[in-house]
């Protein structure tokens, strides 16, 4: 993507759990843009290996709502002001039958997916509402449009994340605010490997069959990579989508069904 046309020279981008996996290559796409980028992380130790990267770095866990007043406050005094708001942080939930689930760890789910988005939003649209040209990116799934046997927190709590996004794009528009969601497919990585091996247990299949099943669910017959979703992140905080508001863009590959 061609830097000079983003827009993106000097924004100011907070993007949670931003320290490792697909937060950082999303971290590391806006500054390769121009940004300057904040990132947090529940994991002290990746805080610490972004810093080491240049990124500046907070440990934050999005749950918890008085850590996220104390983000706001951080990101006051790093940028004074910001412009982009990128919500990354999730958790991939439980796997098993609805019947078989534990109640805490469904609540789980939606207090990282959904309650965190709720309260970054919330304590930091001060600040987007000073900021330039902002917008809200936040990251929703495959599962938050197709139902997945097995992953029904993580699946209803993406969809709830689709919701949040359109009713928000309502809300803020009159404020020339964007907020958009990004859904990705199997994205390539340490994670779907546990989810892959879970769902394998779940099956009471092998693991390779699960895997290739998921290599193969969408048109591409590919598992999506990092950049990608990094590449429609920029491109939705960016002013080459300066009309596009409310929108859950699919970054799976074309995937009809998930497993």
């Amino acid at each position: 993507m061609n830097e000079n046309i983003l827009g993106l020279e000097g924004r100011r981008v907070l993007v949670t759990a931003g320290a490792a996996g697909i937060g950082l290559h999303i971290a590391e796409a806006f500054r390769k843009a121009g940004a300057r980028v904040m990132v947090t992380d529940i994991n002290p130790k990746v805080v610490e290996q972004a810093r080491t990267a240049g990124f500046i770095a907070e440990v934050n866990d999005v749950s918890d709502e008085k850590q996220v007043t104390e983000l706001a406050e951080q990101v006051r005094e790093a940028f004074g002001g910001l412009d982009v708001l990128v919500n990354n942080a999730g958790i991939a939930g439980p796997t098993g039958p609805v019947s078989t689930l534990d109640s805490e760890v469904w609540k789980q789910t939606f207090d990282v997916n959904v309650h965190g988005q709720f309260y970054c939003i919330k304590h930091l649209l001060p600040l987007l509402r000073q900021g330039h040209q902002a917008s809200i990116v936040n990251l929703s799934s495959a599962a938050g449009r197709l139902g997945m046997a097995g992953r029904s927190p993580y699946s209803a709590s993406k969809w709830a994340v689709i919701g949040l996004t359109k009713t928000l794009a309502i809300e803020l528009g009159a404020e020339s605010i964007r907020v958009n969601a990004i859904c990705p497919g199997a994205v390539n990585g340490p994670r779907i490997e546990s989810v892959i091996e879970a769902k394998a247990e779940m099956l009471g299949q092998p693991v390779s069959e699960v895997s290739a099943l998921y290599h193969g669910q969408s048109s591409l017959n590919r598992l999506v990579e990092p950049e990608d979703i990094a590449n429609m992140a920029v491109f939705l905080a960016s002013s080459m989508a300066s009309n596009v508001n409310g929108q859950a863009m699919a970054v799976d590959g074309n995937t009809e069904k998930l497993y």
